[in-house]
């Protein structure tokens, strides 16, 4: 009640000053704007308020009022935020998708998009379970960095893209370990392989080099684990990787 009141007293305010005002012609669109304008506010109390659920639908409830005005189309914007902040991921994207099909080259295009990658970002679990995920994460940054290179948020998304690819290099390291284990050496081949092909600026690298010397010594291919050890050596020289990969090769 307390924002429906703001909302009908500012609006009263401008009508009637705008009434006053004999020199100055106000036209029906000004009157719309300061409507939109008034219902945003009103909206973004809610989201100062913290009662994220009421800032969503009042965003949102802007564009039913004045739709297609420039506080209509920011309004979807922060109906999103509101929707993320509030941990309604599908929901935001939901709103977000819909903004960036309908609005690509809106200058708030960047941050919707990287709002995006934020709504999978935040929702990456542990390497044990699914990474679906963080794929989708890996899939929004990456279009917010091809569309937006020179955005404030594609400079963030870089350093956050590079946690994912991390995290998805984890997660093919566990599986490889896991075949290798089990001298399922094909599946763990892949793994490793995979790891050095898509994420060699990882952490992981190291390891999976070694893994795939381990492999092919184990499977008596000597000549193809000593491969793997050079190139090991020669881009990680210090590294314990290699130092275990070197006494494995002299034993």
């Amino acid at each position: 009640m307390r924002h429906y009141m703001r909302y009908l007293v500012l609006f009263l305010v401008f009508f009637v000053s705008a009434c006053a005002d004999e020199e100055k012609k106000y036209t029906p669109e000004q009157f719309k704007a300061a409507g939109a304008e008034i219902m945003y506010n009103n909206a973004h109390d809610y989201l100062t308020d913290e009662s994220y659920k009421k800032a969503s639908e009042a965003f949102l409830a802007i564009e039913n009022e004045f739709p297609y005005s420039e506080w209509a189309i920011r309004g979807q914007v922060m109906a999103a935020y509101s929707h993320y902040k509030n941990e309604n991921y599908d929901e935001a994207i939901i709103v977000l998708e819909r903004f960036l099909t309908m609005h690509p080259g809106n200058k708030d295009a960047d941050y919707a998009q990287y709002l995006m990658g934020l709504c999978y970002y935040d929702r990456i679990t542990d390497i044990s379970r699914d990474q679906g995920i963080t794929k989708d994460a890996e899939t929004e940054f990456k279009k917010l960095i091809a569309r937006y290179p020179n955005s404030d948020y594609a400079m963030d998304a870089v350093k956050k893209l590079n946690l994912v690819r991390d995290h998805l290099a984890g997660k093919d390291m566990e599986v490889g370990r896991y075949y290798q284990s089990r001298k399922q050496y094909v599946g763990a081949i892949n793994r490793f392989k995979t790891v050095i092909k898509k994420y060699d600026t990882t952490s992981h690298t190291p390891e999976a080099l070694h893994r795939l010397v381990e492999i092919y010594m184990a499977m008596g291919i000597k000549a193809e684990a000593k491969n793997y050890a050079a190139v090991l050596g020669h881009n990680y020289p210090d590294n314990e990787w290699y130092q275990r990969s070197f006494d494995l090769l002299n034993d």
